[in-house]
């Protein structure tokens, strides 16, 4: 009998051992997401992180994102043409955010069910581009976007035919990214990563928490508002992925 239970734990434990690997092991993860922050417009930017693991619950992390940071004074006029510009604007802010860091697992989910939480720290070094703010502008006052009396600028509040009266809109989508004017700074976040995904091969999730930026000198986003080099930020990204 004895010979019986033993030929039984040599023949089963490798089964086991699999069982158990699929409901917590998995030894690498890809994902990215979509971005909602509150220094950033309806999408703050996008989100990309490659997670190995390095213990029983613990993985190291890289990632990337790219974000638009916004001035939190920020707000649209209508123009007498119809269109909308941010008043005051003079840069938009793109960020570059390189980060690496750790994953702990909190609570592991059963195959096919439940959630895993994880908590979430990174920090690294951010790359900045400063880039102008362009506007339509009609010397003569109002008319509408493209005709022949119209010229785009980038915006100068001491300009006196960029006052509002005479604005009809904003320049062409990425306007000016090549006359960017490049910002060092850094980069810290922790949040909590839920994922809700059923298969052990993909990854559906959200995640949540805080970021803190800080830049070696002030950033000028909007005229006649202060300016900071720090960008304190909560945040939510949507995310999708792979796992093996």
């Amino acid at each position: 009998m004895k010979v019986i239970h033993i030929l039984l734990f040599i023949l089963l434990t490798p089964l086991l051992l699999k069982a158990q690997e699929e409901v917590d092991g998995y030894e690498s993860e890809f994902i990215y997401g979509i971005n909602k922050n509150t220094a950033g417009g309806l999408i703050g930017g996008i989100v990309l992180r490659k997670s190995r693991k390095i213990g029983d619950r613990l993985y190291q992390s890289y990632g990337l994102e790219l974000m638009n940071v916004k001035h939190p004074l920020e707000y649209q006029l209508r123009a007498s043409s119809g269109s909308t510009f941010i008043f005051g604007k003079v840069n938009y802010l793109y960020a570059f955010r390189f980060q690496y860091g750790r994953e702990l697992i909190l609570f592991r989910k059963a195959p096919q069910q439940g959630v895993e939480i994880k908590l979430l720290t990174a920090i690294g070094p951010t790359i900045g581009l400063l880039a102008p703010y362009y506007i339509e502008f009609n010397p003569d006052g109002g008319g509408s976007i493209g005709n022949n009396n119209t010229k785009r600028e980038p915006y100068n509040p001491n300009n006196p035919n960029h006052d509002n009266s005479k604005i009809v809109g904003t320049g062409y989508i990425l306007q000016g990214i090549n006359e960017s004017k490049i910002r060092l700074g850094a980069n810290v976040k922790a949040g909590l990563s839920f994922e809700l995904g059923t298969s052990k091969s993909s990854v559906t999730g959200f995640e949540i928490g805080a970021l803190l930026e800080a830049y070696t000198q002030k950033i000028e986003l909007l005229a006649g508002a202060e300016n900071k080099s720090f960008f304190p930020t909560a945040y939510i990204t949507i995310f999708y992925g792979t796992r093996r």
